[in-house]
């Protein structure tokens, strides 16, 4: 046996393969968004760049993974649910700055960081949804109604420390001071129907078997429901309300995207970046998932046109971000969950 041209021919077929992922057209995304939501997007950036998308899906820890493959970590991009999700990988020092014109002039300010470690994807309303039968138009408008003792005995939620609430009392702090939102929240607490469970569909099916009459929910929730045919009727059950509409809007919470710091494929992240902010990618993530683009100008589905239009609330999300943990705390004093 010849181990000299057995250790030649390993050297060589080794930088053979390193000569290969080099050049490689690929990107690496880590997503805790559901298959169907972006396949269709990265199918369609392959199509139009020749740029391979190889995905990892997880319902959660992947900045766990992240920080533990280190410098080996072949992700370039993480793909998220919500901007707690975000602040998680920020704070664990896993994403990297993107400086890009096309990302700045696709996406607002106040949806996008402001040190550019990451970036808004879609956006979801967090609406009220009241009984058709038991609640009549325009009795409830706005989310410090919720805290009216008229309410009480008649309103659901689920946890209060789930994601999607607590950017929600991170934003009540934000417009109206620490002592003002425990106020609030101290008063929705009282007009519960019952203990926070499940999950937003949860709290409108909860609407139609007659346990309380006002629910929070995401918007998408209402076109899922409608999709349903099990879950057609309690959508049917109830009219979806766009909080303060009059002054500061509703309440957003997002989807969003961060660069990795290291990303073995950088070029083409930003590249991926970028065409995820774009016209045609915002377009079909909006018609998927019943979302609101972040895009300014691409058009709505007709489906979720057809639920009317709202103000949104401008607050940047960094600031929810920035609150998240006063929030979770206020939550926890007044014992929301108990």
């Amino acid at each position: 046996m010849d181990i000299r041209r057995i250790i030649c021919g390993t050297v060589l077929g080794a930088a053979a393969v390193t000569a290969s992922a080099a050049s490689a057209q690929e990107v690496n995304v880590y997503s805790l968004r559901q298959p169907f939501l972006v396949e269709p997007l990265f199918e369609s950036f392959t199509k139009e760049t020749g740029v391979k998308v190889n995905v990892i899906f997880a319902e959660k820890g992947l900045v766990e993974r992240i920080k533990q493959e280190g410098a080996n970590s072949p992700a370039d991009v993480l793909m998220t649910v919500d901007i707690s999700r975000i602040k998680e990988a920020v704070d664990a020092g896993v994403t990297d700055a993107v400086n890009s014109d096309v990302l700045e002039a696709n996406i607002p300010a106040h949806l996008r960081d402001e040190n550019d470690q990451w970036f808004a994807l879609t956006q979801r309303g967090r609406a009220l949804y009241a009984s058709k039968d038991r609640v009549t138009e325009g009795e409830i408008a706005t989310y410090e109604d919720l805290a009216d003792p008229k309410w009480k005995g008649r309103v659901c939620t689920r946890s209060g420390t789930h994601d999607y609430n607590i950017a929600l009392v991170s934003s009540m702090i934000a417009h109206h001071g620490t002592e003002e939102a425990k106020t609030w929240l101290e008063g929705l607490k009282a007009n519960l129907a019952r203990k926070p469970q499940g999950n937003d569909r949860g709290q409108v099916k909860a609407i139609k078997e007659g346990e309380c009459d006002v629910a929070i929910a995401n918007t998408y929730y209402y076109g899922k429901m409608l999709d349903d045919p099990e879950q057609r009727a309690w959508a049917e059950s109830v009219n979806i309300i766009f909080p303060n509409q009059n002054d500061r809007g509703m309440s957003m919470n997002i989807s969003g995207m961060t660069l990795i710091k290291g990303a073995p494929n950088k070029e083409n992240a930003v590249k991926l970046m970028e065409f995820l902010s774009g016209d045609e990618a915002q377009k079909i993530y909006a018609e998927v998932n019943y979302e609101y683009p972040v895009k300014p100008g691409v058009e709505w589905s007709d489906y979720v046109k057809s639920w009317g239009t709202f103000k949104a609330d401008e607050l940047p999300l960094s600031e929810i971000a920035r609150l998240r943990a006063d929030a979770v705390r206020m939550i926890d004093e007044v014992g929301y969950n108990e």
